[in-house]
């Protein structure tokens, strides 16, 4: 177990995470999971063969021995795959990291193991490029963690441990840290944490072979006043990293030096029409391979919004369009760019989008997908 190689909540906290497989019969077939946020057999993840030409899914397998699957990641070999696992989600007892080794193309997964995520309300996993390390952010109690990753795929306990400290503007959502995503830097070297508490991205350097995590640097650089910082990504250039905000509906763009890891602000722009009165939160966000358009999600306004990446990294915003479903939680792009695909966890949904890849506009394809509280997307 641990032989190591030596060759990453209701609507708050709503992710929804894909992974897409590789193709099993032909060049148009992904296999998707996508995981269902519930307990018992519900909380199950499904696993849709999808049908890149037709924008088609059709359900092949689910796996059932997993509770409130929250959120998912995918090896750099694609042969595993590690979920959140806990039988009541943000409870007392510390939510679960559970390894599965994939069987072929089926869409079938036979568990290895499991071990404790060191926190409460695990809300996402993140997998280092050598395979050997998954990392993994706790949001109720404010925390990152890391654990190694053995020859079969196997989890070990916790190689290091990060408490967040500290506080920031909004009463009823930042009295302490809330760790909400944690993203593995492309070169492996360096590891983001968006806090949505702190209104901070946290910094941290990965050492590859002890699979443990201390600050970088650059500690934190801090989002603007009551964002609520949620998930990042890299530009596939790694020059630029993007912040979707929570609670202030905006995507923060940062510069991004990858020899140091330093994070520097370029523009926040806003995920909602000027007009807009409601309620409504943030959740996730993609970046196409070719790196030229972004999509963001709306909860509460249950939309997308798109936007061209400018030569500089800067965004302008093109369309905000219906989600078709209730609360976006999270997005998934195929690798050829063709279908975006967005998880609607109260709308209990899944709506696949085509891609324009000349002006990035998005047009809904087929009927919405129904499944119960989709939370996380896995292409593999």
């Amino acid at each position: 177990m641990n032989d190591r190689w030596r060759s990453p909540w209701p609507v708050a906290l709503g992710l929804f995470c894909s992974v897409l497989a590789s193709p099993s019969a032909g060049e148009d077939q992904q296999l998707v999971f996508i995981s269902a946020f519930a307990k018992g057999d519900e909380g199950a993840i499904h696993a849709f063969q999808l049908d890149t030409k037709q924008a088609s899914m059709k359900l092949v397998h689910r796996t059932t021995d997993v509770e409130h699957p929250f959120f998912l990641a995918l090896s750099p070999d694609r042969n595993y795959l590690y979920s959140i696992h806990a039988a009541q989600f943000g409870g007392k007892e510390h939510e679960q990291i559970a390894a599965y080794r994939l069987e072929g193309r089926t869409g079938r997964m036979s568990l290895i193991n499991r071990q404790s995520a060191l926190g409460s309300s695990a809300c996402y996993l993140d997998v280092a490029r050598d395979g050997r390390t998954v990392v993994v952010a706790n949001y109720s109690t404010g925390s990152v963690a890391s654990l190694p990753v053995g020859r079969d795929g196997s989890l070990g306990k916790a190689a290091s441990f990060v408490q967040h400290e500290s506080a920031s503007v909004v009463p009823s959502r930042q009295k302490g840290p809330h760790a909400h995503c944690i993203v593995i830097s492309p070169d492996n070297r360096f590891i983001l944490s968006a806090d949505l508490g702190l209104d901070r991205v946290v910094s941290y350097r990965l050492d590859a072979d002890k699979s443990t995590i201390t600050p970088a640097r650059q500690a934190f650089v801090r989002t603007p006043p009551g964002a609520g910082p949620r998930h990042l990504t890299f530009h596939p250039s790694g020059r630029w990293v993007y912040v979707i905000n929570e609670l202030a509906n905006s995507v923060t763009v940062f510069g991004y030096d990858k020899n140091k890891g330093l994070l520097i602000e370029r523009q926040t722009i806003s995920t909602l029409p000027e007009d807009f009165e409601g309620t409504s939160y943030c959740a996730d966000l993609k970046i196409t391979p070719n790196g030229r358009f972004l999509y963001g999600t709306n909860r509460g306004h249950d939309s997308l919004a798109s936007y061209r990446i400018g030569d500089d990294g800067r965004l302008k915003r093109l369309a905000i369009i219906p989600s078709r479903g209730k609360g976006p939680q999270n997005l998934a792009i195929t690798p050829d760019g063709r279908l975006l695909l967005c998880a609607n966890m109260p709308g209990q949904n899944v709506v696949l989008f085509r891609i324009d890849r000349k002006n990035g506009g998005l047009e809904a394809v087929g009927e919405p997908i129904g499944m119960p509280s989709p939370s996380c997307i896995m292409l593999r």
